[in-house]
């Protein structure tokens, strides 16, 4: 099975943190600006990891949003709505373009990462894409203009999309991210500690300003 190499922070007093997401995925949509935010306040290095959150969701026993109970269905636009407030950001409540196949534009932004590009700005697109634009993370030509606005190729890096290595980190990722228990999105982890859901942000800042020792999860030895 191909093993996914960590990224490793610029020396070791820079804090890293591992975040599992998906261009799909509506949490880490509403919580992208809160988290860059909280990355510039403690200069934290992060992990991109973008995963196939439908099977995430499969092996931790979780549902597409339209196949869960209705009582659930009916209380996340509730949620959804709240958060559009607190957070201060355009969410669309029933995007057109969702759910979209986010394959593609997860391998562009592999194929920018395996560059050492920045891709800050690429990731938090590819998220308002759905949630907030309305446009189709599937396509070809928007996920090429989403990348240029980022400043990055996106011609070039959409022809690399294809190459077997990304492919095989792409699926690598996804059952990396199972055999850590990762369950949602967003998912973070920092010094194995993990944290889910764009609620949690507060929590994973104090773990990364304190001094405490971090609370990994315990094995379950999650087959993947």
């Amino acid at each position: 099975m191909l093993e996914v190499p960590p990224v490793v922070a610029h020396g070791s007093s820079t804090p890293s943190v591992t975040y599992y997401f998906s261009f799909l995925s509506l949490w880490s949509y509403v919580g992208s600006r809160a988290f860059r935010a909280l990355t510039e306040r403690t200069g934290a290095e992060v992990v991109y990891k973008p995963v196939d959150l439908l099977a995430v969701f499969a092996a931790g026993g979780g549902k597409p949003v339209k196949e869960r109970p209705l009582q659930r269905q009916a209380y996340r636009l509730v949620e959804m709505q709240r958060w559009r407030r607190i957070r201060g950001i355009p969410l669309t409540l029933h995007p057109k373009f969702y759910p979209a196949d986010p394959s593609l534009a997860h391998r562009v932004l592999l194929a920018a990462l395996d560059e050492g590009a920045d891709v800050a700005d690429f990731v938090h697109a590819g998220l308002s894409a759905v949630w907030a634009d309305e446009f189709d993370i599937a396509d070809p030509a928007t996920i090429t203009r989403l990348a240029d606005a980022a400043g990055l190729e996106g011609a070039r890096l959409l022809t690399r999309a294809d190459e077997p290595s990304l492919r095989e980190r792409e699926t690598a990722l996804t059952l990396e991210a199972i055999r850590r228990q990762v369950f949602g999105a967003p998912f973070f982890f920092f010094r194995d500690e993990p944290f889910w859901g764009q609620d949690r942000l507060d929590l994973l800042e104090a773990a990364i300003s304190g001094s405490d020792a971090p609370i990994p999860l315990p094995d379950f030895s999650v087959p993947a």
